[in-house]
């Protein structure tokens, strides 16, 4: 039985907004102080438990949390204080941080290559080990991060009596790792001719090795490269997706996507490649692509033009033709000089329940069923009240910002960033016209204001919920100017809770509700 779309489920009781509560912030910065580029947070994603997070940045380091609340680690009464409706504060700490990528050069092409992360995607958890994928432009690692036992020696039992030719304290250079049973000791007179040992003349007359006790035997976490699948992309990868298979994954860059198997990094296999002929041709790129979340033989990836096409492996080898196309078109007369830039597809997300996808544009949210290709069911307006400024964002290119989306566990919100470091919780289900600002700060509500209802029109039988803006130009929602040089590009939402992580530059914002 197929799930039922958020529209087609029984009539209930609109859902209340949700109460952000702000959990916990990593990297805050201090007033006054720089943020340095390598530092700026570039990808951010949970794993499939949410008992792990991980986040890369533009000085290619992936920096992994682990959530140190879990239920299994709970006490009898934390226990019995969470069978209460009272919502549990997430708590998250830093587990460690490894070097992904380093700055390289194609001298083929006289290009350097950024070590930036641009995406990362977990794997599947084995033998308590965690699997990571991370990719800069150029090159995918496949790493694995395992708690390894660190021993200490804390007694090494050396022999401090005088030698009985010089009067000399024996030092620990004259000390052996390996040590005697039972902490014996030998009588026995050593000569070194090694100058650079400070033995006396003639020697020691005895020499007691040391009994060597190991203890406080602690566990670190050790990153280990287990796979670099290079030198497969011409054009930067805009993006990677791990097989509900647990055995491939695919990674796409602006004309082709590939098809790889874990394992094997030698090879890999072009399954969508839409580099015509002649170049002058070229009418879209590929900006985003996903494997479905439990089908292995689909997935989707969207185009600069506002496409999204569905495509099933098993049709054929080379994917050129897809099997579904969801797409939007624009009224007659109402395009402009902006209409293709600020339709393109920055972000794709499937929805758990795997009949739903969400995509981001730089105006707008839609979420499209996929047994729907008519058009979307729901759009959400993110920032309506720039339209007017369209020109000053082509000036300063922050018309080409890549904004990320995200959706809740149970398909029931979806979320998104914006400028000011805000960002925006929506209500998709029938009847729940929550639209709820957030600012990526301790104080997340400081900006929000109750909303107006929002107009919404049908679409056959479903809902299609429009948000129209009627703000100033120059100001959001709550009539709070625009900062452009501060944007909210990256956040996750936690597959079964309501948390979310965003990435404020180089700060790791953290909230629930």
């Amino acid at each position: 039985m197929d799930p039922k779309s958020p529209d087609d489920r029984p009539e209930a009781a609109a859902p209340q907004p949700l109460e952000w509560r702000f959990a916990q912030v990593f990297g805050e910065r201090g007033a006054g102080e720089d943020v340095q580029e390598v530092d700026i947070i570039s990808a951010i994603e949970f794993d499939k438990s949410g008992d792990h997070l991980a986040t890369g940045d533009r000085g290619g380091r992936v920096v992994l949390f682990e959530r140190t609340d879990a239920r299994g680690n709970a006490s009898r009464t934390e226990l019995e204080r969470q069978d209460y409706s009272v919502p549990r504060h997430p708590e998250f700490r830093y587990k460690t941080e490894f070097q992904s990528h380093e700055p390289e050069f194609d001298y083929l092409k006289s290009l350097e290559i950024e070590e930036k992360i641009n995406k990362i995607k977990w794997g599947q958890t084995a033998n308590n080990a965690l699997f990571i994928l991370s990719t800069n432009d150029k090159t995918i690692k496949y790493w694995k991060v395992q708690d390894k036992k660190v021993k200490r020696i804390s007694v090494m039992n050396l022999d401090t009596s005088q030698s009985a030719d010089n009067g000399t304290t024996s030092s620990s250079s004259t000390s052996s790792s390996r040590g005697l049973p039972n902490g014996g000791s030998s009588e026995k007179s050593y000569n070194c001719a090694n100058n650079d040992l400070p033995f006396p003349p003639g020697g020691y007359a005895s020499l007691r090795l040391p009994v060597v006790v190991v203890t406080g035997q602690e566990l670190n976490p050790v990153a280990r490269c287990r796979r670099v699948y290079a030198h497969a992309h011409d054009y930067h990868i805009n993006s990677i997706s791990n097989n509900s298979d647990g055995e491939t994954f695919i990674s796409a860059d602006d004309l082709r996507i590939n098809l790889w198997n874990l394992e094997i990094n030698s090879q890999s296999f072009n399954i969508v490649d839409v580099k015509p002929a002649n170049m002058e041709d070229l009418t879209e790129v590929i900006t985003c692509a996903e494997f479905h979340p439990t089908h292995c033989n689909t997935l989707a990836y969207s185009s600069s033009k506002g496409a999204i096409r569905l495509i099933d492996l098993r049709q054929s080898a080379l994917c050129d033709n897809h099997s579904k196309l969801f797409e939007e078109h624009e009224a007659p007369g109402s395009k402009s000089f902006f209409t293709e830039i600020i339709a393109s597809v920055s972000d794709i997300k499937f929805a758990r329940d795997g009949r739903h996808i969400l995509s981001r544009d730089y105006m707008t949210l839609k979420l499209w069923d996929l047994n729907m290709d008519s058009g979307p069911v729901a759009t959400f307006q993110v920032h309506e009240h720039l339209r007017p400024k369209l020109c000053d964002l082509y000036e300063n290119d922050s018309i080409f910002d890549k904004f990320e989306c995200c959706l809740s566990g149970d398909g029931h919100r979806l979320a998104t960033g914006s400028y000011s470091n805000l960002f925006r919780v929506f209500g998709c289900t029938s009847g729940n016209t929550e639209a709820t600002t957030l600012e990526a700060s301790r104080n997340p509500m400081r900006r929000q204001v109750a909303n107006p209802t929002r107009p919404t029109r049908t679409l056959t039988s479903l809902t299609r919920a429009v948000r129209r803006g009627g703000e100033n130009a120059g100001a959001d929602g709550n009539g709070n100017s625009n900062d452009f040089s501060t944007k909210l590009l990256h956040l996750a939402w936690h597959p079964t809770e309501n948390s979310i992580a965003c990435a404020a530059g180089n700060s790791l914002y953290m909230y629930y509700a």
